[in-house]
């Protein structure tokens, strides 16, 4: 059934949002960080302090539920096609603010919809602390008569990468994510993962985007997560828990382009862009 392109500029309800030491500590171990990354990992160790991880905002404050404006929705046919964050302030390993989500475009894809929608969080003084933005491909919701939207940009850069950086995931990953808030069955159920096709479980999207995002921190930022201010990717492909992640990074000025694949050589993450400064 078509959704209703008039529920562009719905904005949810403003929601609390808080996070601790404990929390960051998850996220972090979640996108695989470890004991080589006790700055992300532990909040116990003398030095050096404990801190955030850029793409650690992904798990903050998002509301699903303004989606319901634009009419019914099939979950099991919703595909997260692309997240970007972008941050605005250097943000604490505990912390609070409101956050607010609204539908910001609406495109007809024909037998499918693509809508994006965008958080915006702020702290006790409105001050902007980030933005989240994603897009996600809907299956059946299109057919309304709407614009297509523009083409997706995710041609790699020419020539070899700079750099690139391998991570392996542990089969566990998925259940260490999870932890995150993102519990849908497709990433822990072996049976509900067969109903949708994969023959196990797979590994979140935005856990791989975490992975990307720790290695544009240690690559192109010297660690720093405040020089990571903003970070984009289009989700290309699945990755299943055990998986080994290579991440191809080209510098530009003022930040770098990326791409994430698999050991089959099956891009992940394309259109990978992330801003430092």
């Amino acid at each position: 059934m078509p959704l209703d392109p008039a529920a562009v500029g719905t904005v949810g309800e403003s929601r609390p949002i808080h996070w601790t030491a404990r929390d960051c500590a998850i996220y972090a171990l979640g996108v695989g960080a470890g004991v080589d990354e006790l700055a992300f990992t532990t909040d116990n160790t003398r030095d050096p302090p404990q801190r955030m991880l850029p793409t650690m905002p992904v798990v903050l404050g998002a509301d699903a539920g303004v989606l319901k404006a634009a009419g019914t929705i099939d979950w099991t046919r919703l595909v997260h096609a692309s997240q970007s964050v972008e941050l605005l302030a250097p943000l604490p390993v505990e912390g609070s603010g409101t956050a607010r989500t609204r539908i910001v475009e609406m495109w007809d894809k024909g037998k499918a919809a693509l809508v994006v929608t965008e958080t915006e969080a702020v702290d006790h003084c409105q001050a902007i602390l980030f933005r989240t933005r994603m897009a996600l491909f809907i299956g059946g919701a299109g057919g309304w008569g709407g614009e297509r939207g523009p083409a997706a940009g995710d041609e790699p850069p020419a020539g070899k990468p700079e750099e690139t950086v391998t991570y392996v995931t542990r089969p566990e990953q998925a259940l260490l994510y999870r932890l995150n808030g993102d519990r849908n069955p497709l990433h822990s159920d072996p049976a509900y993962a067969q109903r949708a096709g994969f023959d196990r479980p797979i590994l979140h999207g935005l856990c791989t985007y975490g992975f990307a995002g720790r290695a544009v921190l240690h690559t192109a930022a010297g660690s720093d997560p405040d020089r990571v201010t903003a970070m984009s990717a289009r989700f290309a492909a699945p990755v299943f828990p055990g998986d080994t992640l290579h991440i191809d990074l080209w510098r530009n000025d003022g930040g770098v382009r990326f791409l994430v694949r698999t050991d089959a050589g099956t891009v992940v993450l394309s259109d990978g862009r992330a801003t430092v400064s």
